[in-house]
């Protein structure tokens, strides 16, 4: 095998590997090469159908929570990562137009019902008043531009600006208490936290003339209905939703804001307010037997704002309800959706791993209490009294169900690479594309991956980015057929026309995983860059292939497909060079050296298998580039 391992002389010392033995491009390889060239193809379908020369989505905008303004951005939400992969700069520009319109668009909305949108429904640039359940989706696309442009420096003073809201440097935006180390409520933004009950009219906003394909309604988009008619009933599906003062768990999803203030500024002040913020939830769990409160009061104890009871609050383990829009009784605890987010970004702030066991106690929790019934594993979704939120008797685990929280266990195994975590975690032994639906309609394949990386499913990444190159297909089909008119389109409706799939791709080039919830940050074991192009994404005709994931090494085979050019690819450790290579083996000769990144040069047709060992979370995690990394830090 003629490979050849130089270290270049530089002041980071970063070694270059040079790749010359042949290697015929894998099916994978040029199915990822497919997949990215398809996927870029067809966000230029989208942007040309469903956006107009300002950037503006060609819908109905409306304030509410389940068809407004956090909606209308997310439409976009995987098209900052698609570019991070190795998408065309066109996505990232049609991304960034979008996201210029869309604040410009629902600025110029007014409403009367509620006072968060009667001056539109941002003020510098930042939702007014809202839920990191839905802020945080709002904010998808945004908060991953980093990894493909540190060096803008609006982005970088948006990022700062925001995270000031929440670090106690806005007047304006009191949102945190530094002392009692919370945030003062569910309802945070540019204007400060809401200390008062929200209203229904928060939750919904105005009504609109028109019909429209109402997507949270069970018609679906089977059927148009008259919003105006139906308002009643889009009011009554919030009428419990109304406590908002004091902490709530889903506030931990904010943390995002420090970890990506820090990964493109440096400044301690954002990393340590996100581990002082997160290092008090992690007391209050503990003090908790392991439980992670769903209520914090404004005295900073939990249950404070509901006489101690810390299993209340909106969204929170007892928010057992009435769905007057439903005609039903529905459960809504939302426990993952802030704190899985919130402990993985202090664990890649801090690479303290006791923030992963807060999790995995949590768990621990509730798997104490399963059942079995029939051959069925059935776990509680709720505690609380289980007449529901209304009532305050003594709190029991109640309504159970086969939801067995794999992809957050999945998390967890991935963030400690524990193989005891990995033992309630699925493994597939086969690929059915049919399984499991991840966001917005891309399969959630964590089952089949997880088989694939235990040596079960060999051909898994051929099957999973065909799959993905057909939904591509699909999407562009249903783009090129879809007849609606803006005046029948709410924020919502073009969520799933999105032709964006990058599920496979991040699983299969990087190691990283998103699972169907709420999380914001790349998690992956490797990241690529162009030094050529001097931008983010693996480079043109080259191919990658996470083998295998262990927690001290990685395997990564990597491949040229061009046959008469070189290429040169930047290998990263982390999506945001978090972990440290220790070393490299190449057909059983290792080399050891230290450093977040390498270089790889391949020649024509070259490709070869490396063998990584790494120590993860060793550094502290940052967007820059590696040819600009001045202040990257050691833990």
């Amino acid at each position: 095998m003629k490979l050849l391992l130089l270290f270049a002389v530089t002041l980071s010392a970063q070694p270059t590997l040079h790749v010359k033995t042949p290697m015929a491009p894998p099916a994978w390889a040029l199915l990822e090469r497919d997949l990215l060239k398809y996927n870029s193809l067809a966000v230029e379908e989208f942007a040309k159908k469903f956006m107009d020369g300002r950037g503006y989505l060609l819908h109905t905008p409306r304030w509410g929570t389940l068809d407004g303004p956090d909606d209308a951005i997310e439409t976009y939400w995987n098209w900052t990562l698609l570019h991070a992969l190795g998408g065309s700069d066109s996505v990232l520009q049609h991304f960034k137009r979008g996201q210029e319109g869309h604040w410009n668009q629902y600025n110029e909305l007014r409403t009367k019902l509620t006072t968060l949108a009667a001056n539109g429904a941002y003020s510098k640039e930042f939702i007014t008043q809202s839920d990191w359940f839905h802020t945080g989706e709002g904010m998808r696309a945004f908060l991953l531009q980093g990894l493909s442009e540190p060096n803008n420096e609006l982005y970088r003073q948006r990022m700062k600006r925001f995270a000031a809201m929440y670090i106690g440097e806005d007047p304006e935006a009191p949102n945190y208490d530094k002392e009692k180390k919370i945030l003062r409520s569910m309802w945070t933004g540019s204007k400060g936290p809401m200390l008062r009950k929200a209203t229904t009219y928060d939750w919904v906003g105005d009504p609109v003339p028109g019909t429209f394909h109402l997507l949270h309604n069970p018609a679906g988009r089977g059927k148009m209905l008259d919003l105006e008619a139906n308002y009643k009933k889009m009011l009554s599906h919030c009428d419990e939703y109304l406590d908002s003062s004091g902490d709530n768990f889903l506030n931990l999803a904010s943390t995002i804001l420090g970890l990506n203030a820090y990964a493109l500024t440096g400044e301690e002040k954002y990393r340590q307010w996100a581990l002082d913020y997160m290092g008090a939830w992690k007391q209050r769990a503990a003090e908790n037997g392991g439980m992670i409160p769903s209520a914090i009061g404004l005295d900073g104890k939990p249950g404070g704002e509901h006489k101690g009871q810390w299993w209340k609050g909106t969204y929170g383990w007892n928010f057992t309800i009435f769905d007057g829009e439903l005609g039903q009784i529905a459960h809504r605890n939302y426990f993952t959706d802030g704190t899985w987010p919130g402990f993985g970004n202090a664990l890649l702030l801090s690479g303290d791993q006791s923030y992963v066991d807060t999790l995995r106690r949590q768990m621990d929790n509730i798997y104490a209490q399963k059942k079995v019934e029939n051959g069925r594993t059935l776990l509680p979704q709720m505690y609380g009294d289980p007449r529901g939120y209304k009532f305050d008797g003594p709190p029991q685990w109640y309504h159970f169900t086969n939801k067995l929280h794999t992809d957050r266990l999945a998390e967890i195994y991935f963030w400690s690479m524990n193989r005891k975590d990995l033992e309630r975690v699925p493994i597939a032994t086969s690929f059915d594309v049919s399984v499991g639906r991840g966001g917005y309609s891309e399969q959630d394949r964590t089952a089949p991956w997880l088989g694939y990386l235990e040596g079960k499913i060999p051909d898994f990444p051929e099957k999973a980015l065909q799959s993905d190159i057909g939904r591509v297909r699909q999407r562009v089909e249903m783009i090129r057929n879809d007849s609606t008119t803006a005046d029948s389109r709410l924020a919502d409706y073009l969520l799933d026309l999105n032709p964006a799939t990058t599920n496979a791709l991040t699983n299969l080039t990087m190691g990283g995983y998103f699972s169907s919830g709420r999380i914001w940050v790349l998690h992956s074991r490797f990241r690529y860059f162009d030094p050529m192009m001097r931008r983010a994404g693996l480079p043109e005709d080259v191919g990658a292939l996470v083998e295998k994931l262990g927690a001290d090494a990685a395997t990564l085979t990597l491949v040229n497909t061009n046959q008469i050019e070189p290429r040169e690819v930047v290998v990263q450790a982390g999506g945001y060079g978090e972990h440290r290579f220790d070393g490299v083996t190449i057909a059983g000769k290792t080399t050891a050296f230290q450093g977040a990144v390498m270089t790889v040069r391949l020649e024509p047709g070259a490709g070869a298998r490396l063998e990584f060992q790494m120590t993860r979370y060793a550094n502290k995690p940052t967007f820059a580039f590696p040819w600009d990394r001045g202040w990257y830090p050691a833990k």
